[in-house]
């Protein structure tokens, strides 16, 4: 009997490891970034950060405008 498919959970957070490597930077990187504050905002829930699709998006167009 096959199985039937479960619906596609859409993205609604990365984890660090997977923010950093959605956008290309290391996670000393990120780390420094968020040291001097120009990191994205986080979530937390006890001891696992993650970062919302809409921060990514908000931190993207930040950068996007330094410098302008």
């Amino acid at each position: 009997m096959l199985k039937p498919t479960e619906p596609e959970v859409p993205r609604m957070a990365f984890t660090i490891n997977e923010f950093c490597a959605a956008h290309r930077i290391c996670e000393a990187f990120y780390y420094k970034l968020r040291a001097a504050g120009l990191g994205p905002r986080e979530m937390r829930a006890l001891r696992k950060v993650t970062i919302s699709v809409e921060a990514a998006a908000e931190w993207r167009r930040a950068r996007e405008n330094v410098g302008q």
